[in-house]
């Protein structure tokens, strides 16, 4: 005896060797013997063998028409499959032809719902049609999915797929055809979705990726530079007579500070940190405003940037030499002695610049500790030196530390990057430095006597943050501290900005004390200046892996860490050196460069010995 079955959803033939009533032991074709239960059986036979019977069934089944099928059956009515055979073949059925047609019913469930063992109800004609025209519209789909497939292997990506590629990449619906698309190719091709995209063509390269991620998650399209309303008469506030100048890098254009000193009598400097005024030129709640707040800040990444305000806007704006722009101004008065500042003004007024001097070709020019030198702003700039110098005696710096740390510079031209390095703490760094604490600081008080709120950076126990509340920064040792020296590049400091400029001009300032909106603005701007944080470190990893590859570099020194984890000398890369584990922090090792993979920027590194210290890597 055989039986006919059904078993984890196929259906199965075999030979009766035991049956126990409720459950029978049964030896399949192939000759594996199992045990199954007695209510899944479809059909008892004897005659043809098993194997024979599953053969000819599905030989059977392929021939028959299923729509024919369908059509033999009463609509909305139940029937078994032995009735359904007999109305099929018009006749008393054979087990083969039985099988035949419980296979093919078993694979159209389109066409027949199973309501019980070997029982069926004929989908009703209106389901019936809408699931074909369902299933013919995958079946296309899928030519359509084969066919991009093919031509994406081919370099070619098709125009269907073009579309939204950005959404695509970076927030896909992975239930629509053109992720699974991607995802299909992804799979055939071995290769990562934006790789397959680069492939393509449809993808610079991984750089591109990185960088539209960001820009899309935190920007999506920006809009294009329009001609923004702004006031551009200032012709109401007093000329300062005074020629000032900035120092800057090289590829600074959103020039925020300029500087000047002049002699205000025979014992004492006049100097001024003048702050560029954007605050000036648009209003809260303009449409510029939305624009600086929906960004919040200028990103910053090696060979590029995302500014916060439009290029017009900041060409109108920025301290460019040659030009007279509106400022607001915080004006020292410095005792010549001793370079104590014994009076602090600020005001509005316009200022000429007279330069943009810059760092790189400043310091090998200024020796502070020289009377004279060969630059013309040199008197200006010593003068500069020693009040930074008193004003970092006066939060208590009582001994600058040594110059132990190194800052990086990227220098992207095309696909090849330049990476130099330049010490921390030089003179111009603290010149600059303690002149832009001086100024947060003054005009952080300024607000708080006036009874005015604003956005105060505060450090309290080593927890660092923005509140609306004035409270010390006790990392650098004042009192108070108003981001307000780069309103080009940062929403905080132009909200401070406004405040300042309603309480120099004699208005109402545009936020109050009950206005819950600045909160809000504190929030939103520590997220957001946290990410692009992470994201200009991100970069800069990006583009030490980059020089790798460009140079070739097969070996490189480095410093150990902690936990096996190296930095590689001269570059800011930080990366797990297999081999070392065991190797004490400080220690000076060579490493191999191996397998540096820039989508996910990662860099395989195997210990190749170690070494004896060596200077430069110890204080990177």
């Amino acid at each position: 005896m055989n039986v006919f079955y059904e078993e984890d959803g196929d259906l199965k033939a075999a030979t009766v060797l035991m049956d126990n009533e409720s459950s029978l032991q049964v030896e399949a074709p192939h000759g594996k013997r199992s045990k199954i239960k007695s209510n899944a059986v479809l059909m008892r036979f004897s005659q043809p063998s098993a194997a024979e019977l599953l053969h000819t069934a599905q030989r059977l089944a392929d021939d028959m028409d299923v729509e024919f099928l369908w059509a033999c059956c009463t609509p909305d009515a139940e029937i078994g499959f032995e009735e359904l055979t007999r109305e099929y073949v018009g006749h008393a059925p054979l087990p083969v032809e039985q099988a035949a047609v419980l296979v093919k019913l078993h694979a159209a469930p389109v066409y027949f719902y199973r309501k019980g063992r070997g029982r069926y109800r004929p989908a009703p004609e209106a389901n019936l049609r809408a699931a074909l025209a369902g299933l013919e519209k995958k079946r296309l789909q899928e030519e359509q999915k084969q066919r991009a497939i093919g031509e994406m292997q081919a370099g070619r990506l098709p125009d269907w797929l073009h579309g939204d590629l950005p959404t695509l990449l970076y927030r896909p619906d992975k239930n629509t055809l053109a992720y699974k698309t991607l995802e299909a190719a992804s799979a055939v091709m071995h290769l990562t979705i934006p790789q397959v995209l680069e492939h393509c063509g449809a993808l610079r390269d991984s750089r591109s990726w990185h960088e539209g991620k960001f820009h899309f998650e935190y920007f999506g399209p920006l809009p294009p530079d329009a001609a923004y309303p702004l006031v551009l008469d200032h012709s109401r506030w007093p000329l300062s007579k005074a020629a000032a100048f900035s120092i800057d890098d090289a590829f600074t254009t959103e020039i925020d500070d300029a500087f000047s000193v002049t002699e205000q009598d025979a014992e004492h400097w006049k100097v001024g940190i003048h702050i560029a005024a954007p605050g000036l030129g648009f209003a809260v709640g303009s449409e510029l405003d939305r624009v600086a707040r929906g960004r919040l800040s200028t990103v910053y990444m090696p060979g590029d940037k995302i500014p916060m305000l439009p290029e017009s806007v900041i060409r109108a704006h920025t301290l460019e030499e040659g030009r007279v722009n509106p400022a607001l101004s915080l004006i020292l008065t410095v005792r010549k002695s001793d370079f104590e500042v014994v009076a602090r003004e600020s005001c509005i007024d316009r200022v000429n610049v007279a330069r943009n001097l810059r760092i790189h070709d400043l310091e090998a020019q200024f020796d502070p500790e020289a009377p004279t030198g060969p630059h013309p702003f040199h008197q200006q700039l010593r003068v500069l030196w020693q009040l930074a110098q008193r004003l970092a005696v006066g939060r208590g710096v009582k001994e600058r530390p040594a110059q132990h740390y190194l800052d990086f510079n990227f220098v992207v031209e095309g696909d090849r990057v330049a990476i130099t390095q330049r010490p921390r703490g030089s003179p111009l760094d603290t010149l600059v430095a303690e002149l832009m604490i001086e100024v947060n600081a003054v005009w952080g008080k300024t607000l708080v006597d006036a009874g005015m709120p604003g956005l105060f950076r505060t450090q309290v126990n080593g927890k660092t943050g923005l509140s609306v509340k004035p409270a010390p920064h006790q990392g650098l040792g004042v009192a108070q501290y108003a981001w307000s020296s780069s309103p080009l590049r940062r929403y905080v400091d132009l909200i401070n900005q406004w405040q300042l400029i309603s309480l120099l001009a004699g208005q109402a300032p545009p936020f109050s004390a009950q206005d819950e909106e600045l909160l809000a603005i504190a929030r939103q701007f520590e997220v957001a200046y946290e990410a692009y944080n992470e994201f200009q470190r991100n970069m800069e990893r990006y583009w030490s892996l980059r020089w790798l590859q460009q140079e070739n570099v097969a070996e490189r020194d480095a410093l150990m860490l902690r936990e096996g984890m190296a930095r590689l000398a001269g570059l800011p890369l930080v990366v797990k050196v297999h081999g070392a584990a065991e190797t004490l922090p400080g220690t000076t090792v060579r490493v191999s460069v191996e397998r540096i993979n820039l989508w996910d920027m990662t860099l395989v590194c195997h210990l190749k010995a170690i070494l004896e210290p060596l200077s430069e890597v110890s204080q990177t």
